[in-house]
């Protein structure tokens, strides 16, 4: 062999051997982006929050709260929910498992039960026993909820060692987002103990840490005024202060800053008023952020998940309407709130170690008696006069009214042993109640349980109520009524519909192993449990409807 060929068969092996150890190498880099690992997972949901909160007070948000999801991370500008009933309940199980309440099964916040004929409550769990208080407030837990969560394929990827702890002031809030294998759930029970408590379905005891909260007094540090955090001439975003369209907190004779009434302040032992003020997110971050110390959260290389819900928010809604100033000076106070929690997550696990996801669990109405002053279409559902008509549909078309056992979210339950001994078919009563419910003013639209069975509906109105219809547990006839008509007082926002105003929710994200940007393409709730599984390499929850948003994140 001359030298050359030589030369040229070892240049030859070298080539090959380097190729051969390069793909080796490539492939052994190539599991880097089957997953992200933060030490902490971070779910939040900020009850009653409209997307347009995000944009209507962002001139007066500081840097670190809502503005570093917006400046840092990643903004779903089209999201929504895709079901109805749009209420606390079902929004904190449809975050949390993926699915819709076709799957999940918690259908409203209470709903009529078909098996045991009386009304039933989603967290509600008379086998518990309440941990923390006297009352019957902890008798709670997730049985209702038929699916998995995301924080549970958590635990269950790690083999029950990743911790999840979940908080609201709202029980709902906590309960279900913890999902069944939460190691705390813990809500506020105001009344006139002022305590963070939980259910035996988590623990015999408070822990000492969480006793030793309680009994700091700083429940009772925020019975103070309401007075707004910047000047109340700054929020022009917001409608006058004093108006026909806002509720009134006891002893006030009008609804204006400051909120001070002796009432309010002074009340002996009513700790519940601390809901409707922006005071109870503030104590919800302390306590979350004492959570987070006491229960060392983040602090190894195994994802735990910390489930904070914001209720306050809804109760201002309701009180007060999305186009209060009481509603922007929560808004601005919340955004403080969060850049504290911010910076707790930044000093106790590390900027770059925690992923957060924020969204709401429904939006809300314009209070429809303004929208009427503005010549906008809006009205209010008279349930008396509903009731007086349809009592007497019922006597003339059927004789007897007890063909209808239970009217409640806006779905009508009938009694099917009645209708069979009438020897009636049930489809055509159905469909008979539905068209007498289409001739009344308010109704927009009405469907059938028989629909809900037998048509495939992808888009409208329609596809939102098949989504939230669970075969077992919901109605035979389903109701819609005309955009900006409520059931609902002549002051303050209220929500459940399946119109756009309350299925257009903020979705954002920060963190580990997610990109900057945003997207206006159409986003919808049940997204977001197998985006963060698609990001932490986790089982999808296993009710799981939707799909991972592929740009939200960095792996994609």
């Amino acid at each position: 062999m001359s030298k050359v060929r030589f030369f040229l068969s070892v240049l030859l092996s070298l080539l090959f051997f380097y190729g051969t150890a390069q793909r080796k190498k490539e492939a052994v880099a190539a599991p880097s982006n089957l997953k992200t690992t933060p030490k902490l997972v971070v779910g939040i949901v900020v009850d009653q929050m409209r997307y347009d909160y995000l944009t209507r007070f962002s001139d007066h948000y500081g840097e670190d709260g809502f503005m570093r999801f917006i400046n840092e991370g990643f903004n779903c500008k089209n999201h929504h929910f895709n079901y109805a009933p749009t209420s606390t309940g079902p929004g904190h199980a449809s975050v949390y498992t993926g699915a819709t309440p076709a799957s999940h099964g918690i259908i409203g916040n209470d709903w009529y039960d078909k098996e045991t004929d009386a009304s039933v409550y989603c967290a509600g769990d008379p086998t518990q026993t309440s941990v923390g208080t006297t009352s019957d407030a902890g008798k709670m837990s997730p049985h209702r909820m038929n699916v998995t969560t995301l924080p549970d394929e958590l635990r269950l990827h790690t083999q029950m060692r990743g911790k999840t702890i979940a908080i609201s002031i709202k029980d709902r809030g906590a309960v279900l987002p913890g999902g069944h294998t939460a190691n705390a759930a813990y809500w506020f029970h105001g009344k006139d103990e002022g305590k963070w408590i939980s259910s035996s379905y988590y623990m015999e005891a408070l822990p000492k840490w969480v006793q030793d909260f309680n009994a700091s007094g700083k429940a009772g540090s925020y019975k103070k005024a309401w007075t707004t955090l910047k000047d109340l001439d700054a929020y022009v975003e917001s409608g006058p202060d004093n108006n026909a369209y806002e509720g009134l907190f006891e002893g006030e004779t009008a609804p204006v800053f400051p909120h001070s009434t002796t009432g309010l302040l002074n009340k002996e032992g009513d700790f519940d008023l601390l809901k409707t003020t922006p005071f109870g997110n503030s104590i919800l971050v302390d306590f979350s952020i004492a959570a987070m110390e006491n229960e060392g959260l983040g602090q190894d290389a195994i994802p735990d998940f910390l489930a904070i819900s914001f209720s306050s928010t809804d109760y201002v809604g309701h009180k007060f309407g999305v186009g209060s100033k009481e509603i922007q000076d929560t808004y601005v106070r919340l955004d403080r709130d969060l850049a504290r929690l911010f910076e707790a997550l930044d000093q106790s696990v590390g900027k770059d170690e925690y992923t957060v996801f924020l969204t709401s669990d429904h939006a809300a109405v314009e209070v429809p008696s303004y929208l009427m002053d503005q010549r906008v279409p809006a009205g209010y559902f008279d349930r008396k006069a509903v009731q007086r008509n349809f009592s007497e549909f019922l006597k003339y078309t059927y004789g007897t009214e007890d063909i209808v056992k239970n009217f409640s979210n806006y779905q009508l339950f009938l009694d099917h042993k009645i209708i069979e001994n009438l020897d009636l078919d049930i489809k055509d009563v159905q469909e008979t109640i539905a068209r007498e419910f289409l001739g009344y003013d308010f109704v927009d639209r009405v469907y059938t349980g028989h629909q809900m069975w037998t048509t495939n509906y992808t888009q409208g109105i329609p596809y939102i109520l098949q989504n939230g219809y669970h075969q077992k547990r919901s109605g035979d006839v389903l109701i819609v009524l005309k955009p900006g008509h409520v059931s609902y007082s002549k002051t303050g926002s209220t929500h459940g519909s399946p119109q756009i105003y309350d299925t257009h929710s903020p979705l954002l994200f920060y963190g580990k192993g997610i990109k900057k940007g945003s997207t206006v393409k159409r986003t919808e709730i049940p997204d977001i449990a197998p985006t963060m599984a698609t990001l932490l390499g986790v089982s999808f929850p296993n009710g799981t409807t939707g799909r991972p948003i592929p740009e939200v994140l960095e792996q994609e």
